[in-house]
C-alpha cells in the first residue's frame, strides 16, 4: 500500500503535546514530569513545544471530553507552523476520540506521530489515513525518565524522527528496567531506577533466514479493543508485513494472549503476514510462557512452524525503547538474531 511519509524533524522545528487518552500530564503532583520533558525536547533536541489547549487540563477534565481530546489532535494537524505531534502517555479510553476524527485533516496534512501503548488507537488511526506514523516513546514516561534520559532511547529517537537515512540495525538493549517510583512524589524524580542487565538480545524462536515487510502493530490488548471497528485495518495492510506486538504493564496472562491472537487470527489477518517481533513482557512477568503462547498458536494449533518469530525486542513498556516505523520496510536476520529497519 501506499503511505504518505512526513517530513522528518529539524532544529527550531514545532511540536505538539497532546493528552488523548489520560490527563495526567495536567495534575499538579506530577507535573514536574510533564515539565522536564518539556525542557529536554528544547534543550536536548532544539524543539519548540506546542502544548495543545486541552493537554494541562487534568486527568477528570480529559476523561470527561474526548471531543476536546479529539479537537487537540485534529487542531494540531491543522496548524501548519506545528511539524509534529507526540503524546503525553497512553491510557485507555483514547478508543472515545473516534467520532471525531477528520481522516481527510490527516491525510492533508501529514506530520509526524509519535506514542505508543493506548496510542495504538492513534497509530491505527493514521494508518486509515495512510500516513506514516511511529510507535514510540511517551512524553511522561521516556522524555521524562528519572535523572536522564537513556541513551539508547535518545539515539533511536534521533534516528527515526530527525535522519533522512534508514534507521539501520536496531541493537538490543543492554540493560532495561520497568521499576515505578510513584510520580505523586517529586523527590523520586531524582532517583535513578534499577536497570538491570540483559545478556539474551533478541531470541529467535522459529523460522530461519532472513524475512523483510513492511512495519505495522502496537499494544496487544489495544488490538483486542480494535477489532471489528472501522479502525481495524484492510488485510492488504496486514499482507507480508512484520507484525510487531507488546503487552502493557497489566501483564496479561498468557491464556488472554492465547485467546487474543486466537481472535485476530479469526480475522485472517495472521494467514497473510511475514512475520512477528514480540517485545519484553513488562517487568519480565511470563516471559517464559508467552513464549509458549506464540510457539503454540503459530506452530502447533495452525501448523506454520516455518513463520519466523523473534522475542524480546525494545519497543514495549520497557525503558530503554526505540520507536517503530509504521508501514515502514524491517528485515529480520533469523539466522543472526538480528532486526533492521530499512
Amino acid at each position: 500500500m501506499n503511505i504518505i511519509k512526513p517530513q522528518k524533524l529539524k532544529k527550531g522545528d514545532k511540536v505538539a503535546i497532546v493528552s488523548l487518552s489520560w490527563g495526567g500530564a495536567g495534575d499538579l503532583v506530577i507535573q514536574d514530569r510533564y515539565i522536564l520533558a518539556k525542557k529536554r525536547l528544547e534543550s536536548d533536541f532544539g524543539l519548540e513545544v506546542v502544548t495543545m489547549p486541552h493537554a494541562l487540563k487534568g486527568t477528570e477534565f480529559v476523561a470527561n471530553h474526548p471531543e476536546l481530546r479529539a479537537k487537540d489532535f485534529m487542531d494540531a494537524f491543522k496548524d501548519s507552523s506545528i511539524r509534529a505531534i507526540f503524546s503525553a502517555i497512553g491510557g485507555s479510553d483514547t478508543i472515545r476520540l473516534m467520532p471525531f476524527i477528520d481522516y481527510e485533516i490527516i491525510r492533508n496534512n501529514p506530520k509526524i506521530f509519535l506514542g505508543y501503548s493506548d496510542s495504538t488507537v492513534n497509530h491505527f488511526m493514521m494508518l486509515n489515513a495512510g500516513v506514516q506514523s511511529y510507535y514510540g516513546p511517551s512524553i511522561l514516561l521516556e522524555f521524562a525518565e528519572n535523572v536522564a534520559m537513556h541513551d539508547y532511547t535518545v539515539e533511536y529517537i534521533k534516528k527515526a524522527l530527525f535522519s533522512n537515512t534508514p534507521m539501520g540495525e536496531i541493537k538490543a538493549a543492554k540493560n532495561w528496567t520497568t521499576e515505578h517510583l510513584p510520580w505523586d512524589n517529586p523527590a523520586n524524580n531524582q532517583i535513578q531506577r534499577t536497570m538491570t542487565p540483559d545478556n539474551k538480545g533478541f531470541e529467535v524462536l522459529q523460522g530461519s533466514g532472513c524475512v523483510s515487510g513492511r512495519l505495522i502493530g502496537g499494544c496487544i490488548e489495544v488490538f483486542d479493543w480494535l477489532r471489528g471497528t472501522e479502525l481495524w485495518p484492510d488485510l492488504d495492510k496486514w499482507q507480508d508485513s512484520i507484525l510487531f506486538i507488546e503487552t502493557s504493564e497489566e501483564t496479561i496472562t498468557p491464556d488472554q494472549l492465547l485467546w487474543i491472537l486466537r481472535a485476530i487470527k479469526a480475522t485472517g489477518a495472521l494467514d497473510v503476514i511475514a512475520g512477528v517481533f514480540m517485545a519484553k513482557p513488562y517487568n519480565e512477568k511470563y516471559y517464559d510462557e508467552y513464549k509458549d503462547v506464540l510457539l503454540t498458536v503459530f506452530s502447533k494449533e495452525w501448523k506454520n512452524s516455518k513463520l519466523p518469530i523473534m522475542y524480546n525486542g525494545n519497543f514495549g513498556h520497557t525503558s530503554p525503547m526505540h520507536p517503530m516505523p509504521y508501514m515502514q520496510m524491517a528485515k529480520m536476520d533469523l539466522d543472526e538474531g538480528k532486526f533492521f529497519i530499512l
